[in-house]
């Protein structure tokens, strides 16, 4: 199984970024996709999750209402659409999955079985 993050980059503060992450060696449809970032110095926190058809997702609070999570099972990718960045969005961003096939998704880090190897994005103010 392999995850590749991108669309990683600069970008200013109140600007959009949006992030792919494209699966392979997996039956895509058949796993929950996640989205978790890590700013230097602190542990790695959740962003957000969608289930197997796309029909459930869960944000964090600190970006609720700013970011979207999609993903398109004919394509094998995930997206994380990033509205109205703000400097503490600085991180860098993982994708990851794990196996799962109902409504209900994790939001545990330690619940996902594969990652990506992150993509940096940069906020400036």
């Amino acid at each position: 199984v392999q995850l590749q993050a991108s669309g990683g980059g600069l970008a200013q503060a109140g600007g959009s970024l949006r992030l792919s992450c494209a699966a392979s060696g997996l039956t895509f449809s058949n796993y929950v996709m996640g989205w978790f970032r890590q700013a230097p110095g602190k542990e790695r926190e959740f962003v957000a999750v969608i289930n197997w058809s796309g029909g459930n997702t869960v944000y964090a609070d600190s970006v609720k209402g700013r970011f979207t999570i999609s993903r398109d099972n004919a394509k094998n990718t995930m997206y994380l659409q990033m509205n109205s960045l703000k400097p503490d969005d600085t991180a860098v961003y993982f994708c990851a999955a794990y196996r799962g096939s109902g409504v209900v998704v994790s939001t545990t880090p330690r619940r996902f079985d594969y990652w990506g190897q992150g993509t940096l994005v940069t906020v400036s103010s």
